[in-house]
Order: C-alpha cells, then sequence, then structure tokens
C-alpha cells in the first residue's frame, strides 16, 4: 500500500483556475512546473454544468451533463455568457432556453436569474457550484488550497470581472486576481518554452473571443493591445449548425427548448467528429429515421461568418500595437473551439504564418493561471516574472455640455493612476455632479454610462474658484475606483464602480469602430460644445458685471458691449465653432477696459482704512494659497 505523505505545517498551495464557458480547469505549480489537476477518473476538464434538484440536490460537471438530457429546464449551461447581465438585456433572451424568473423590483431586473428545480439562482451562483468543484478537486489533491488566480476574457467588464469575483467568494475562495485569458496564455507559453518576441494571442472559447497582442522579454510580459468581443465563441458554431442541417432533419415543426437542446447537443458532437473527420453520420432520436451526414466543408461554410467577425478585433489590436501580421512572432492558439480546422486556417490566412498549437488549447489558460497564482504567493520559485496587462476601453468623466474627459485612455498597463483637476461653471455651486463613462466617443451620449455619484458640502463660492481633483484607478484586476476631492476644503467622497449590465454581444467593438467612423465629427462636436460653454460662460459673466458695475462704464462703452454680446448670443444658437470663438473674443475686447476698471475699484475697496503691513501679510497669504493649490494640481 501506498500513501501519501506531506508536511501538515506546509502553507496551502496557490491555485488557477479557467472559469470557462464551455469546460473549466484548475492548476497549480508543483517542482517549478504548472500541470492542471484531474478528477478521480483522470480527466482534466470539468464540463461547466449544473444541474439542481429537489431538496436542494446539486450536481456539477460530467453527471450534470448528463442529466441535461432528461432535465433541461433545471440544467444550466454555458453560464458564464450571463456574467454581470441584466434580465433585460437581449443577449440574455437570446442565449438561453431556461425559465427566467420575472424581476419585480427594478433593482431585481439589475441581475438576471434562472427557475430551477424548487429554487431561483443567479449566474454567480451557478458559477460557484463550478469554482467550489473544482477548490474540492484541489484539495483532495494538494492537501489545502490557499489563494486562487481567475482568469477571465480581456473583455469582461467591470460588471463581469465583479461577478466573477463574487462567484468566487460565495465559493469560499481567496482571489489573488483575475487574470485575462489570452495573457495567461501567454504567460504559460513563454514560460514552457523560454521563447523572447512579440506574439499575437488568438483565443476563442466556448462563449468568448479575446485577441491580445504582447512582448515577452527576458521575463517581462507586456501587453501591448487587447481586444475582442465578449458574446462570440464555439457556442455559435453549435446553433448555426443546430439551426441548419439538426433542426431541419428532426422534423419537428416548432421546437420547444428540449428539443433545441437536443440539436444543439448533436450539433456539438458533430463539430468535434469533424475535427478529425471530413464527414461524420449523426444518429437521430427518431424511429426508422436516417443518420444525418454532415461533412467539414458544410461546418467550414456555416460557421465562416462567426470566424470573420473575429478578423476585425485582430486587425485593431494590431493597429494599435502599431505592428504589422509579419512583424509577429508568432500566433498562439488559446481555447476549445480553435480545434475546429476552419478557424486555424483563417487564422493562418489573417496572420499569413502557421499558428502555435503544441501546447493544448483547452489546459494553456488553467496553466498560465496557476503560473500567476504562484508568483503572487512570493514562493520565490517564480520571482523573475513581470507581468503588465492593459486596459480594454477609455475611462473618463463627463463635463460641461456632455464632452468627455478621458482620464485613463484605453490599452494603459494597469494596475494604473491618473488623475485630472475640474472646477465650478455656475457661482455659489455648492456640489459637483460626476458621470463616470467608458468608451472612445468624445460625447458622452455616445459612450457607456458606468456611474453617478454627487459631491456634496463645497462652500459657496464663485464660478472657478472651487477645485476637484478627481481620481481613476484600476486595479491589477481591471476593477476601476474612482475618488474625488474638493481641494479647499478637502472634502473626499469614493465609489467602486460596479456597473448594471455586461456589454452586449457587438458593444465593444461597436464602440471601437464608431470612435474610428465617427472620429472627425466627434472632435467637430467636442469642440462645437466646448465653444459654447465658454461663450455662455463669458456672456454670463458680463451680465453679471454689468449688473453690478453699470456705474463704472463710459460714455458709448454700453452700446458696443451691447453688439458684442447680441453677436455672441446668435453665435452661440448657430453651429460654427469658429465664429462663436471669434464672438467671445469680441465681446472679451469690448469688456477688457471696463473690466480693468472694475478691478481697480475692487483693490481699493479691499485696502480702504488699512494697514500697509496688513495688506502685505494678506499678498503673502494669498500667494501662499496659489502655491498650494499649484503644487496640487501638478
Amino acid at each position: 500500500m501506498l500513501f501519501d505523505i506531506f508536511d501538515p505545517k506546509a502553507a496551502p498551495r496557490p491555485i488557477g483556475i479557467d472559469l470557462g464557458t464551455s469546460n473549466s480547469l484548475v492548476a497549480c505549480v508543483r517542482d517549478g512546473r504548472a500541470a492542471c489537476l484531474l478528477d478521480c477518473d483522470g480527466a482534466a476538464l470539468l464540463p461547466s454544468v449544473v444541474h439542481y434538484g429537489p431538496h436542494g440536490r446539486v450536481v456539477v460537471g460530467g453527471d450534470a451533463a448528463r442529466l441535461q438530457g432528461e432535465h433541461p429546464e433545471d440544467t444550466v449551461t454555458s453560464v458564464k455568457r450571463f456574467m454581470g447581465r441584466g434580465a433585460d438585456d437581449p443577449e440574455t433572451r437570446r442565449l438561453s432556453s431556461l425559465r427566467f424568473a420575472t424581476p419585480s423590483t427594478p433593482e431585481e431586473a439589475r441581475v438576471v436569474r434562472f427557475c430551477v428545480a424548487d429554487r431561483v439562482v443567479s449566474p454567480v451562483e451557478v458559477s460557484a457550484e463550478i469554482l467550489r468543484t473544482l477548490a474540492a478537486r484541489a484539495r483532495d489533491e494538494l492537501n489545502g488550497v490557499g489563494g486562487v488566480v481567475i482568469t477571465v476574457p480581456a473583455y469582461f467588464d467591470d460588471a463581469q470581472r465583479q461577478a466573477t469575483k463574487d462567484a468566487a467568494r460565495l465559493a469560499g475562495l481567496e482571489v489573488l486576481r483575475l487574470l485575462n485569458e489570452p495573457t495567461a496564455a501567454a504567460l504559460a507559453y513563454g514560460l514552457e518554452k523560454k521563447q523572447s518576441g512579440t506574439f499575437a494571442v488568438y483565443d476563442l472559447g466556448g462563449g468568448t473571443f479575446d485577441v491580445t497582442v504582447l512582448r515577452l522579454d527576458d521575463g517581462v510580459f507586456h501587453v501591448l493591445a487587447t481586444g475582442g468581443d465578449s458574446a462570440r465563441g464555439g457556442d455559435d458554431f453549435d446553433r448555426a449548425l443546430a439551426e441548419a442541417r439538426v433542426l431541419p432533419a428532426l422534423g419537428v415543426a416548432d421546437p420547444g427548448p428540449d428539443v433545441r437542446r437536443l440539436a444543439l447537443d448533436l450539433a456539438r458532437q458533430a463539430k468535434h467528429a469533424l475535427t478529425d473527420h471530413a464527414e461524420v453520420e449523426v444518429a437521430l432520436p427518431r424511429d426508422g429515421a436516417p443518420a444525418l451526414v454532415v461533412t467539414r466543408a458544410e461546418l467550414d461554410g456555416l460557421v465562416r461568418p462567426i470566424i470573420e467577425r473575429t478578423g476585425a478585433a485582430c486587425r485593431r489590436a494590431l493597429r494599435d500595437a502599431e505592428l504589422s501580421p509579419t512583424e509577429l512572432t508568432g500566433v498562439i492558439l488559446v481555447g476549445g473551439a480553435t480545434r475546429v480546422p476552419a478557424v486555424r486556417a483563417y487564422v493562418r490566412e489573417l496572420f499569413g504564418t502557421e499558428p502555435l498549437c503544441d501546447l493544448d488549447p483547452d489546459q494553456v489558460v488553467a496553466l498560465g493561471a496557476a503560473a500567476q497564482a504562484e508568483l503572487l504567493a512570493g514562493d520565490g520559485a517564480m520571482d523573475d516574472v513581470l507581468l503588465l496587462d492593459v486596459l480594454p476601453l477609455s475611462l473618463g468623466i463627463e463635463t460641461m455640455g456632455g464632452v468627455v474627459d478621458k482620464i485613463l485612455p484605453r490599452n494603459t498597463t494597469v494596475p494604473a493612476e491618473a488623475r485630472s483637476t475640474f472646477t465650478t461653471y455656475a457661482d455659489r455651486q455648492t456640489g459637483f455632479e460626476l458621470h463616470v463613462v467608458q468608451g472612445e466617443r468624445e460625447l458622452a451620449a455616445d459612450c457607456r454610462s458606468l456611474a453617478r455619484f454627487t459631491l456634496r458640502g463645497i462652500p459657496p463660492m464663485p464660478a472657478g474658484m472651487a477645485r476637484l481633483e478627481v481620481t481613476f484607478s484600476v486595479d491589477a484586476d481591471g476593477l476601476l475606483h474612482v475618488s474625488a476631492r474638493e481641494l479647499t476644503t478637502g472634502l473626499v467622497q469614493r465609489v467602486e464602480v460596479k456597473p448594471t449590465y455586461g456589454l452586449d454581444d457587438d458593444a465593444v467593438e461597436q464602440m471601437l469602430l464608431a470612435a474610428l467612423d465617427h472620429g472627425e465629427d466627434d472632435l467637430a462636436a467636442r469642440r462645437l460644445v466646448e465653444e459654447r460653454v465658454e461663450g455662455a460662460r463669458v456672456a454670463q459673466a458680463t451680465r453679471q458685471a454689468l449688473a453690478a458695475d453699470a456705474a463704472l462704464l463710459l460714455p458709448g462703452e454700453q452700446a458696443t458691449i451691447d453688439a458684442a454680446m447680441a453677436a455672441l448670443v446668435a453665435a452661440i444658437d448657430g453651429d460654427d465653432a469658429g465664429r462663436i470663438h471669434l464672438a467671445c473674443e469680441d465681446l472679451q475686447r469690448a469688456t477688457h477696459a471696463f473690466a480693468g476698471r472694475r478691478m481697480d475699484a475692487a483693490i481699493a475697496a479691499a485696502i480702504s482704512g488699512r494697514q500697509l503691513g496688513d495688506v502685505e501679510r494678506s499678498v503673502e497669504g494669498a500667494k501662499g494659497v496659489e502655491a498650494h493649490l499649484a503644487a496640487e494640481r501638478s
């Protein structure tokens, strides 16, 4: 008899988890090498399927997949596609034949929930069951589990990332980091092959697609650009084949959820078989029905439009990295869907090189996660590795007129922090309303809203006197934290941005393409808005000055100012930014002498009856305040 001998005082081992759409894996580093942990049957892959039975019974993995045929409405598959999505999200209804719980309040509508067996569950709870099962496998193998690195698609937004962290916490796991899947794959590949160079990682899984361009150089993994689609993957191949061939062969006029689920299962089996065969026969569950023959050429034709949609993201990532396909050292294939011959052929055609696929595309992400977990645990085995990831989309604040001030541009290396200073627009303004947005367009209305919050309690001051410093901080998991501080009072407001919905099917791609397509129009619109805001500010300040100090006007000066004011108001009502700018300058010239007299009068009133020493001390104090504010702004 053999005994497993271990040190009971040894620290729990860190692990890496690939929480996949179709399958999930857990891995760890032992003896300096990452390896996937196997179940009692010797399998590394755990099907990402959860079945809910009566009386609280939960089944995960292969057994759940086998129960799916008998109890399709109580079995959840591809739950990753629902992470961070709301009940009203159009993609939610398209992706599943499950029964959805009807939300009774707007708060409940923020998260989709499934009606299964005798309960209602959310995607976070379903994912937690998968993570709990993987953690149990690791504990059985390692006799204890420390922190965990969980991989996510690079284009998961804040809501989807936060949902993944919540699922891990619900499963009782300490999350060391959320790691982008393509980066994890490159980490595993770079450590395994000891290569340096510039690589593209083409990651097509069951439900998501990511592409990342990164440079490997002497232990430094620097992501240059990233792109993708958080709702596109191998599951779409199954749907295309099921709808085009399997459902017609089943001969059901109005197929319900059970029949559709059966068609998807048969299509998936055919897809897998066509990886190694030119044609396959699919046995249909009808008495006397002939087998359905499907050829690889048919599958290729059906999935080609889906595959081609990944090309735009790849070309954009290369453009962002300022590289051509010929400058790449290689292209790494990741994800089970890259086993489809049509995918490999398209990648070869797109990049002009034979893709690298000698590491198992199903396991490579989990191996990279394990390597990163070992690094973060600080055990010293991999302390010569540095991993630098990037933001997929720009983050900014809406300013006056609906213009976006981008504080953290996309492809900024994370973790990152940046700040920008704003001021008040109106006199006696006692609060700032902050609108955090994500996207590449110049106007907030064209970007995605992430959060709104208000900083209150600012003492009433003239317009432009208050100073608001807004700080954006993105952690290593890609989650955004925002803080706002009014510099003269020290008031602080902080918020962790948790947007309600995940980006739907085409949101990220459309946001970037729209930014390119409308670039010149957006800049023109931004300039028009900014000139209107500035013109309105100058006009309002002039009206207030005239009302307060009309006695200081010289003969004929009122008529000149009124004419310049009327011209500015007319220009603001128009659509010519240049005309507004010139009219604003004309009004400022017309009021220049009047403004000087107002300043002289204000100074004279301020020093009237005061000693020279008191005035000098006041001036020095004002200089000190201004120096402090300047230092803060720098």
